[in-house]
C-alpha cells in the first residue's frame, strides 16, 4: 500500500473514533441519565469528565489531524506531496498527544470511581448521605481489590443509579477509542516520514 493511500485510510478511520469519544464524553454529563449533578458540577459531577478527555482529547484534538491526513491521500490536492505528508506527521504528533490525554483521563476516572450520593461508613450512626467518590476516599473499607473486579460494592453508591456501570462503561469507551486512535496517529507518523521521503505514490497512477 502506497502512503497516500495508507494516509487516506488512517484519516477515515479517525472520523469514528472522533465521534464516539465525543458522543460517550457528552452522555457522562448526566450520570445515570439524571440532570441533576450537571447543575451542580462542582460537587456532583466526576472531575474527569469535566476534564473533557473524549470531547478535546480523543475528539478535537484527533479531528483535526483527521481531516489533514485524509487530505494527504487525496487523488489531487495541496497536501498530496512531500510537503503534506511532513505537515501529516506534525498533526499525527497532535493527535497522538490528544489520544495520550484522552487515555490517560479515563483511567484514571475508572480506577478513582464515580463521583456519587452514598453513606460514610466512617461517620456516625443515620449520617445523611454525602457526595463524594466512596472508591477513592474508602477503597481501604471495601477491600484491597479494585472496586472494577468487585460488583458486589457498587451498591454503595445511591445516587444517580446505576451510575458506577455508566462510569465505567462510558470511560471504557473513551479509553478504546483513546487507544484506537493512539495507535492510528503512531503509525501515520511513521507513514508520513515515508512519504517525505518516497512521495505519497499517488501522482503515479
Amino acid at each position: 500500500m502506497c502512503t497516500g493511500k495508507c494516509a487516506k485510510f488512517i484519516g477515515i478511520s479517525l472520523y469514528p473514533l472522533v465521534v464516539i469519544s465525543l458522543i460517550a464524553n457528552v452522555i457522562q454529563f448526566f450520570p445515570g441519565w439524571e440532570t441533576e449533578p450537571i447543575q451542580n458540577p462542582a460537587e456532583q459531577m466526576t472531575p474527569e469528565v469535566i476534564y473533557l478527555g473524549g470531547v478535546i482529547g480523543s475528539g478535537l484534538l484527533v479531528l483535526i489531524p483527521a481531516i489533514h491526513i485524509q487530505a494527504t491521500g487525496r487523488e489531487k490536492g495541496c497536501c498530496t506531496n512531500r510537503c503534506g505528508m511532513f505537515l501529516s506527521i506534525i498533526f499525527a504528533a497532535i493527535g497522538v498527544a490528544g489520544s495520550v490525554y484522552g487515555f490517560t483521563v479515563s483511567v484514571v476516572g475508572m480506577v478513582n470511581g464515580p463521583t456519587c450520593l452514598y453513606t460514610n461508613t466512617t461517620a456516625p450512626t443515620n449520617a445523611p448521605p454525602v457526595w463524594g467518590r466512596p472508591f477513592a476516599t474508602e477503597l481501604e473499607n471495601f477491600s484491597n481489590e479494585s472496586y472494577l473486579f468487585n460488583q458486589g460494592i457498587w451498591d454503595i453508591c445511591q445516587y444517580p443509579k446505576d451510575v458506577v456501570m455508566f462510569n465505567v462503561v462510558l470511560f471504557s469507551i473513551v479509553l478504546g477509542s483513546s487507544a484506537i486512535s493512539l495507535v492510528l496517529c503512531t503509525i501515520q507518523m511513521l507513514n508520513g516520514l515515508f512519504g517525505c521521503i518516497c512521495g505519497t505514490c499517488r501522482s503515479k497512477n
